[in-house]
């Protein structure tokens, strides 16, 4: 990991400081210890400071577990360094840990020789055995492996309380502000700046200027404990360059608020507004958030119904009446929504359905990441009802997969579900914001309607009806979701007519990869021994995993899908050029089982539903087996 020495000691100590090409940070606590708000500060910090970087936060899906328990712990993680950022990092250089409880869930994740900051002062015999332990691991050489800084975290919090008379918190206040002496710490650590946190301090409590002037003093004060402590033995600090990254502004978001900046240059290129409609599920819920605070200003309207079937029936209607519906939910709220996915799709009315998925069957896994919903959205209703499915690879990809989804609503008169999961939702990137002007947009339908008017009368490139809202003059129109009579749209029970639809409609899904870009390999050659095969959030993992690979001489390369249906035209052509398809996936296998029933390509499914990313390890031992089986 170490790549150079730089020349100036660190502020206040005698060591200088080792130069990396990237570290892994994790902060750890209970769900109360605000550690997602640690990590957020420490990654604006880091994006500032010109590293590239990927952040996965790991929360409990209770609202307050047990204070002191494994099954409350909290986390947040950050990758940062000098070059391409793709994955959260496999293992951890440093691990901050408020309690027990955060060490026995975390310490795994920490390689040998890795830095181990602790609060001490939370270590007290009933807490050890909530987190399980029958003994203090602070005492025995359990952690041997590691270099532990152990400090009074707590303790020196609540001294600056007392030894500062402007400082007027309670003690419970003044707790809750060790997060910011702990990250004021890890900042010097990483000889970071903490002036853009001060100033988020003094606005984010601007009505109550003593928590500010407390937690400002807390940030200070661990700040300054790592420029005047003497380190001990093993212990370093460090450096990482900024990420020459392509010029362009920048801004740090989540694949939420890359969705969200998505509609709205979806709204510019398409020229509809949205009207946003959803019930409140985990981890969608903070899109209805993002979308209802961007508001009129760009178009969007929102709308919180009171169940996951009103929402996607609000959505439609909006659709019917000229603007794009737009519905957003995770696998257990779509599968409330089934029956009117196959309304939109009788109808054939434009609408966007995002699937954030999370870990299932049923409840399941509520804060989890999982690619389980793919079969659901492919297959996941009654009678043959095509539509079209993408899935972003990356936070910052959410922008351009919504953008896509809604042209494609708009253009071919159709539902579109967009599959984010957990991990894209909730983890961050420096994303280059775009230019507006470069962004593409659609014609408007042309000219007045045709008399007579004929609903379903179709466009001959696309197959696409006529998106006519009522009060259009010569527009009356029926709509429902019986059976319509091809060109006329009258009810009709006719079998040959049945037939005819059901082929249209399919055969208008499948034009749409007709404006898929040609497959090609993301990573590497498009031919060799083996293809990893990705979609969704495994991008980064992949990505990674061939990167080293190739740097090792392995004829390995990386194809990745966005548009999971239609299929890309030339998809088997091109895979049918390795000779071993490798696909991880968070699921039990659903696109290697889709590939080998759409394509008749034999893929080496390798599943995961641990509720966490892939390891690149991982993907890079998995290669490793197939070549050597291949050689055997």
């Amino acid at each position: 990991m170490s790549i150079a020495m730089e020349n100036r000691p660190p502020k206040g100590a005698g060591t200088k400081r080792r130069v990396l090409e990237d570290a892994v940070v994790r902060f750890a606590g209970d769900s109360g210890d605000g550690m997602q708000l640690t990590g957020n500060r420490f990654t604006l910090e880091t994006a500032l400071s010109g590293n590239d970087l990927e952040t996965f936060p790991d929360f409990p899906a209770e609202i307050r577990a047990p204070v002191g328990t494994t099954f409350g712990v909290s986390s947040f993680q950050i990758h940062f360094g000098a070059r391409d950022i793709r994955t959260t990092g496999d293992d951890l250089d440093v691990l901050v840990c408020m309690n027990p409880a955060a060490l026995k869930t975390n310490i795994a994740d920490l390689r040998d020789g890795g830095l181990l900051i602790c609060d001490v002062t939370a270590f007290q015999e009933r807490n050890i055995k909530k987190a399980g332990y029958d003994a203090d691991p602070l005492a025995d050489d359990s952690l041997n492996r590691v270099r532990v800084l152990g400090l009074e975290i707590s303790k020196m919090t609540l001294n600056l309380m007392a030894a500062r008379d402007d400082l007027d918190v309670t003690k419970k206040e003044g707790l809750r502000a060790k997060n910011m002496w702990a990250l004021g710490l890890v900042l010097w650590l990483f000889d970071r700046d903490i002036e853009a946190t001060k100033t988020w301090l003094s606005e984010k409590f601007a009505k109550l200027p003593a928590i500010a002037r407390f937690n400002i003093a807390c940030l200070e004060a661990g700040h300054a404990f790592g420029e005047t402590m003497e380190l001990p033995s093993g212990v370093e600090t460090y450096k990482v360059p900024p990420a020459q990254l392509p010029a362009g502004q920048y801004r740090n978001v989540n694949g939420t608020e890359a969705t969200c900046w998505g509609v709205a240059a979806g709204i510019y290129q398409t020229g509809r507004p949205v009207v946003y409609c959803s019930y409140p599920i985990t981890p969608a819920s903070n899109m209805l958030h993002g979308l209802t605070a961007m508001g009129a200003q760009f178009g969007i309207e929102t709308l919180q119904t009171e169940d996951e079937i009103a929402a996607i029936g609000a959505a439609i209607g909006a659709s019917y009446a000229g603007k794009l519906g737009m519905t957003g939910s995770s696998g257990p709220g779509v599968a409330l929504k089934t029956e009117a996915l196959g309304l939109a799709v009788a109808a054939e009315l434009p609408l966007v359905l995002v699937n954030a998925q999370r870990g299932g069957p049923s409840t399941g896994l509520p804060t989890k990441t999982e690619q389980s919903d793919l079969f659901q959205a492919v297959y996941g209703r009654n009678g043959d009802a095509p539509l079209v499915v993408l899935a972003p690879a990356t936070p910052g990809d959410c922008f351009d997969t919504m953008r896509e989804a809604m042209a494609i609503a708009v253009r071919y008169m159709t539902p579109v579900i967009v599959l984010t999961d957990g991990f894209l939702a909730n983890a961050s990137q420096p994303w280059r914001i775009p230019d507006m002007d470069d962004l593409a947009r659609m014609e408007p339908d042309a000219g007045a309607l045709p008399d007579p008017f004929h609903p379903f009368a179709r466009n001959p490139d696309t197959l696409a009806r006529r998106w006519v809202a009522p009060g259009t003059a010569g527009g009356v129109h029926r709509i429902g979701g019986l059976e319509r009579a091809d060109v006329t749209g009258d009810v009709s029970y006719d079998p040959d007519n049945h037939q005819r639809m059901t082929d249209l409609r399919a055969e208008k899904i499948r034009r749409v990869a007709e404006r898929y870009p040609e497959p090609r390999a993301d990573t590497g050659p498009d031919s060799g021994r083996v293809a990893v095969l990705g979609w969704g959030s495994t991008y980064g993992p992949i990505s990674r995993a061939v990167i080293k690979l190739r740097e090792n001489d392995v004829s390995v390369s990386h194809v990745h899908l966005r548009h999971i249906w239609p299929l890309q035209n030339n998809l088997g052509q091109l895979l049918r050029r390795f000779d071993k398809v490798l696909l991880p996936e968070m699921n039990n296998g659903q696109l290697a089982a889709f590939i080998r029933a759409e394509l008749l390509i034999d893929v080496v499914s390798l599943p995961q539903v641990s509720g966490k990313p892939f390891r690149v390890s991982d993907i890079e031992a998995a290669v490793m087996r197939l070549i050597g089986e291949m050689k055997s």
